[in-house]
């Protein structure tokens, strides 16, 4: 890998390390946070979900304007406006009397440009880079940073909340700016093709509606698995940040570090299979196969055993996140490698929705199901992990999606031959 590619691999990671920190290091600050503000756990929970749901419905638009105006020029406003709507949730919980509103418009506001930063770094990873080990190994460390700002979050939102509770909305705007930087001085982007305009809109829709026709069987799949490692994910953490202080009665740093402990197992297996899939598909379906499992087992084993001990608990839940760390490079590799380039911001960005949809339903999914027991939640997140092994076993064929790639290629040489 080139030594200015691996500067913008490092620039471009900042965004999902710091969407993932502006998000999840609030997980662990909710119970104090709804003490504060006055509100239920459900409520409180909304602060996640607000930021999430809003995404959802954004990031195919922000994949649309990707692929016709440039992956960077999307971003960069989006990061603007997601430090924007830090900041007004910060001054909101800082010094407004009826903050919990506020906060929400302002997480409201960090969503829609979270909608357009974060998602989009995955098909600009695969215009950086030409051959499929290099996409494989970036898009591994992009999901690597994904995944350390879930071990960072617990901790420092542990630790900021230490100084005054509404202090991790502060560094959130901190955080953006850091990242506008990085990617405005140091991401060399490819040269777009400038005799090519863009396609039409009607044109464009038809062309992604003839891609889902063509390959939709593989990419509903991809999708589903995202979406319900997102949503365990998520569930997982929010049912360990209440028993630790309900049940266990730990709180503060230490809350924190138990926090950590199951998202870096997430972030060890996804910087690992990052290197190891390389650009061989079939090994990745069976990677995602065997991660989905262990997610699955594991899922059951707390619903059986779990809730006796914090040791058990936090040795479960890293179990399974180790799973999902195995899951999620085999996932955006296939999507990346699998679609063409001219598309390839908007079927992405579908992708990157139905991940949101997973972080945004995990928490009041999990506040409304963990009383009086958590058996049920886990059951219901066993069963979507049995549901996602079954979609890797029969509904990815990377062969079929090799073949199919070469048969176009065989056809398109064809043709300018006989040109």
């Amino acid at each position: 890998m080139e030594k200015s590619k691996k500067i913008s691999l490092l620039a471009l990671s900042s965004i999902p390390l710091i969407m993932t920190l502006g998000n999840s290091m609030l997980i662990p600050i909710l119970p104090s946070m709804g003490q504060q503000l006055k509100v239920s756990s459900f409520q409180i929970s909304l602060v996640i979900t607000v930021y999430s749901v809003v995404a959802i419905f954004l990031i195919p638009v922000a994949g649309f304007l990707s692929d016709r105006y440039g992956r960077v020029k999307i971003i960069i406003p989006s990061l603007v406006l997601t430090g924007l709507g830090g900041l007004l949730s910060a001054i909101a919980s800082t010094w407004f009397s009826q903050a919990y509103m506020w906060i929400l418009v302002g997480r409201f506001i960090q969503g829609i440009g979270a909608a357009g930063s974060s998602p989009i770094v995955l098909p600009l990873i695969g215009d950086m880079f030409k051959k499929e080990t290099e996409v494989s190994e970036g898009l591994g460390i992009i999901e690597t940073a994904n995944t350390f700002g879930k071990v960072l979050s617990p901790l420092m939102g542990s630790l900021l909340a230490l100084i005054a509770w509404f202090i991790p909305f502060w560094a959130i705007p901190v955080l953006c700016l850091g990242s506008i930087l990085m990617v405005s001085f140091m991401v060399k982007v490819p040269k777009k093709n400038s005799s090519s305009a863009p396609p039409k809109a009607r044109a464009y829709i038809k062309q992604v509606k003839a891609l889902f026709h063509e390959k939709g069987r593989w990419l509903y799949a991809i999708f589903a698995i995202g979406g319900i490692c997102m949503f365990i994910v998520f569930g997982a953490l929010f049912y360990l940040s209440q028993v630790s202080e309900d049940k266990y009665g730990i709180h503060g740093l230490w809350k924190g570090v138990i926090l950590a402990i199951p998202t870096a197992a997430l972030c060890i297996a996804s910087f690992v299979t990052g290197k190891l899939i390389g650009n061989k598909k079939p090994r990745m379906k069976w990677f995602n196969f065997f991660g989905m499992l262990i997610v699955s087992v594991m899922m059951l084993v707390i619903a059986w055993f779990g809730g006796k001990t914090v040791v058990m608990d936090v040795l479960y839940i890293s179990i399974g996140a180790f799973g999902i760390g195995i899951s999620l490079p085999c996932l955006d590799a296939l999507i990346v490698e699998g679609i063409e380039k001219e598309v390839r911001g908007t079927v992405t960005s579908f992708y990157s929705s139905v991940r949101f949809i997973g972080v945004a339903a995990g928490p009041p999914v999990a506040s409304v199901m963990l009383l009086p027991t958590a058996a049920p939640f886990y059951y219901l997140v066993a069963g979507l992990g049995g549901a996602s092994v079954l979609l890797s076993l029969f509904g990815i064929k990377p062969k079929q999606q090799d073949n199919k790639k070469q048969d176009n290629k065989k056809q398109d040489k064809k043709q300018s031959d006989s040109e």
